[in-house]
């Protein structure tokens, strides 16, 4: 402690920028090139409980990852009109992500308004196993795979 009563506290600035984030925000931002086991390391030495355990999830996910190989995606394109797409994007679940929107124009007349059509790109990873575990498809997912199967 200084005169002034300000503390000198002897830790890597690097590591201590995600710590103040996180505190100020209450998520953990980090850059590609920081390692998480340092970050980690400062939680540790702030005692930061709810950190730590985010920074170990992080990792264990990342590891996880990387043991499973590539990670693959699969690649939907669904066709909407304007009035559409609000509702189709907000809905969208089972780990489906939006990618890209693509406008087709508008080649319907709806009375007097004509209605721009799109090309809506949505994407899932591809995870039909991890650890060697088979994953159940959702309940949602066996409904609609049930309804497909009856068409």
């Amino acid at each position: 402690q200084d005169e002034t009563g300000a503390y000198l506290i002897d830790r890597d600035p690097t590591y201590f920028g995600p710590i103040l984030n996180y505190l100020r925000h209450g998520k953990l931002i980090l850059n590609k090139e920081l390692a998480e086991e340092g970050v980690l390391e400062e939680a540790e030495f702030y005692n930061i409980a709810s950190l730590v355990r985010l920074v170990k999830e992080r990792i264990r996910d990342n590891e996880n990852r990387t043991s499973q190989g590539p990670v693959k995606h699969v690649y939907r394109v669904l066709q909407c009109q304007e009035e559409e797409l609000t509702q189709m994007v907000s809905t969208m679940s089972d780990g489906w992500k939006f990618e890209q929107l693509i406008s087709i124009g508008s080649s319907y007349n709806y009375g007097n308004e004509d209605q721009a059509e799109f090309l809506c790109v949505v994407s899932r990873e591809l995870n039909n196993s991890t650890n060697g575990i088979v994953k159940e498809p959702s309940e949602k997912a066996k409904i609609l795979q049930e309804r497909g199967s009856r068409m």
